[in-house]
């Protein structure tokens, strides 16, 4: 193989966002176009009269719909890597697409609707990418909103599709209230600042702050300190 060819593929990343229909795919494929420096605002999928729309979702149909009847592929430079990002149809009617899809798959991004949980056709496509050893990142979506126990949603990972979970951010607010996360990773608490109201559309500011930092509560509350505190305890 030609070495320049060669270095070219070796830094390619290519990975499929799969999951059931209406857990936040097309909008978590905008993100990583936004905070990839790819798009500079991120469009929306609410509402047939909104003057955006998904980068992904090019047909007219879709633009209508606010769903991916496609699969569509994007692509960005970031960290020295070539990002190949994979937005695949939920609607099981257009799931041979998603199917086909995965085949170019390196690895694939399962995103979880936080308050639903495990759904039926995720289950069919996580099948499908074990059947194929195609590795899997599990990403808990709609943090924003109310969603059920974190210990809850991993019980359920390991035991409807019988994968062991290891968190490595963990949600500060779960009741319609979130306020950031703990990067188990980095030993540090990444609070998001929302107060935009432009709804995810564009880069948002994070405050990482210590466990260890004695004005936490002032940041995020004593109750919310305690239970990051205890839960913190039982992950590790």
């Amino acid at each position: 193989m030609n070495p320049t060819l060669g270095a070219e593929v070796a830094r390619r990343r290519t990975f499929a966002i799969i999951s059931h229909p209406d857990a936040g795919k097309t909008t978590m494929t905008e993100k990583l176009l936004l905070y990839g420096g790819a798009i500079h605002l991120a469009g929306t999928v609410k509402g047939r009269k909104a003057s955006r729309h998904a980068t992904s979702d090019w047909m007219e149909i879709e633009k209508q719909r606010g769903i991916s009847v496609t699969s569509s592929a994007m692509q960005f430079e970031y960290n020295g890597f070539c990002i190949n990002i994979l937005d695949t149809p939920g609607h099981q009617d257009f799931s041979e697409d998603t199917y086909r899809t995965l085949v170019a798959a390196d690895a694939a991004v399962m995103l979880i609707d936080g308050a639903r949980g495990v759904e039926t056709q995720t289950i069919k496509l996580f099948t499908v990418c074990r059947q194929r050893r195609i590795p899997i990142f599990t990403f808990i979506n709609k943090m924003d909103r109310a969603i059920k126990n974190p210990f809850d949603l991993m019980d359920e990972l390991e035991k409807v599709l019988g994968i062991g979970s290891v968190p490595i951010n963990w949600p500060i607010g779960t009741d319609g209230d979130f306020k950031g996360v703990f990067n188990r990773k980095h030993n540090r608490i990444e609070l998001f600042d929302g107060s935009k109201g432009d709804h995810g559309a564009s880069m948002v500011k994070v405050k990482v702050a210590s466990t260890e930092d004695p004005k936490l509560s002032e940041l995020i509350g004593q109750d919310y300190q305690e239970r990051l505190m205890a839960e913190i305890e039982l992950l590790d």
